[in-house]
């Protein structure tokens, strides 16, 4: 890549998440390509500006190509699998910039793939949901060659608020996977927090926004409290993936002899989420299993909340949680 030009980046993986990003980069003037298996989920970025293709190897000439995807196993799939953007050695881009939740023994893998074919290779995870890209305030965590993050920095800028480099190797992964056992133990406090007031006839409108003016509160508090008082589950991170992101915690754990308590319990409630059937809501259904096993059945507030976003009037009926 010229330094006296604007690189061409692509885009893998345009759900929830990576829409709302790749959109940024297209907003911002990036010439950008996009891919998605199911191309009508990548077709809104046309509007921005960016062109949709109907191949991975389409994307092969790009200087940078970002991925945002729901497994290692499709990560894998998408770099080396046939028709993989790392699959033809005579054409290649230069950097890959991963964004997905994967563990870091699935990372350095992939890593050493990338270098071996000498692609440079960057885990870029994120914390945030497709609601909190939009409003400019998507945080990202950065591990690899750092004249490489130095190069790419400019781009996760224009994605989200703040980047944060956190050394060499996978462990962004770690800080990434960290980050949501922390998510989840806090959405199981605030749901037995909520559940007990509001046994004992507080309104949890009134509850959380006691809690979210306190010294407790948090952005986080704020932008699920609509969610908790309206019922709005409407997905944004699923409790099949959190498990997945309990999941790898806890192997770093036994792994590094951490001692998890909290975690552990936590992950007691989340797979009862999963194990409700209910896998293609929020995860915020951790709310409706305490209220069952408090014998409450709880009903939606119609009463508008501030999700701390939206930066003008409460939110009136929209659910938000934490993505990929």
């Amino acid at each position: 890549m010229s330094s006296t030009r604007s690189p061409k980046v692509g885009w893998i993986g345009t759900g929830r998440m990576g829409l709302a990003m790749a959109r940024r980069l297209a907003r911002a003037g990036t010439d950008l390509a996009a891919w998605n298996r199911t191309s009508a989920k990548a077709a809104p970025l046309a509007e921005d500006g960016a062109a949709v293709v109907e191949t991975v190897a389409e994307l092969r000439d790009r200087d940078i190509v970002f991925t945002m995807l729901s497994t290692g196993a499709d990560l894998e799939e998408v770099l080396l699998g046939d028709g993989g953007l790392l699959t033809d050695p005579e054409h290649l881009p230069g950097i890959v910039v991963d964004c997905s939740t994967i563990s870091p023994d699935v990372s350095a893998t992939i890593r050493a793939d990338c270098e071996e074919r000498g692609v440079a290779f960057l885990a870029a995870p994120v914390s945030g949901n497709g609601k909190v890209v939009a409003a400019g305030q998507l945080s990202l965590v950065v591990s690899g060659p750092e004249q490489v993050y130095d190069q790419v920095r400019p781009l996760l800028e224009h994605i989200g608020r703040a980047v944060t480099y956190a050394g060499e190797g996978e462990t962004a992964r770690l800080v990434k996977i960290a980050h949501n056992l922390f998510l989840g133990i806090v959405t199981q406090a605030m749901a037995e927090i909520t559940v007990l007031a509001e046994k004992g006839g507080v309104p949890r409108h009134a509850f959380l926004e006691f809690i979210n003016d306190s010294v407790m509160g948090s952005t986080f508090t704020r932008y699920k409290t609509p969610a908790f008082v309206h019922l709005d589950y409407t997905p944004t991170f699923t409790p099949i993936l959190l498990r997945k992101d309990f999941d790898l915690g806890l192997a770093a754990a036994r792994r590094l002899d951490v001692p998890m308590p909290l975690a552990s319990a936590t992950a007691v409630q989340v797979q009862a989420s999963v194990g409700s059937g209910r896998t293609d809501e929020d995860f915020a259904i951790l709310l409706d299993l305490q209220a069952a096993a408090s014998g409450i059945t709880l009903k939606p507030e119609d009463v508008p909340v501030d999700d701390g976003l939206s930066g003008d009037k409460p939110a009136a009926a929209a659910g938000t949680g934490e993505g990929r």
